[in-house]
């Protein structure tokens, strides 16, 4: 199951403390919701780290189904509305250290 964007009750985007309560592993495909949950209670998450993976991870699914990079950004540009569009073309982007 993919995740990259989830709104409350009230339509508002929500925080990583309101998507723990509902259960939710954004790293499900890497690591135990156990895990997850721990490291989570710990501070060790660092929520950008884990936006700029799944928008990298979606960026690559939608490339995969033959989609241009340019509506593959525009699509990420409506689940992350405060991200401009070269923001997000530096995230998909950029090379790993």
């Amino acid at each position: 199951m993919l995740i990259f964007s989830q709104n409350n009750e009230r339509g508002t985007k929500m925080n990583s403390q309101e998507i723990d309560l509902l259960g939710n592993n954004p790293l499900a495909d890497l690591i135990s919701d156990n895990v997850y949950d721990i490291l989570n209670s710990r501070g060790l998450i660092n929520e950008k780290t884990v936006r700029d993976y799944q928008i990298k991870r979606r960026f690559k699914e939608m490339r995969e189904t033959k989609m241009s990079a340019t509506n593959a950004i525009d699509i990420l540009r409506d689940a992350y509305p405060y991200l401009q569009f070269d923001t997000i073309r530096k995230i998909v982007y950029q090379i790993q250290k």
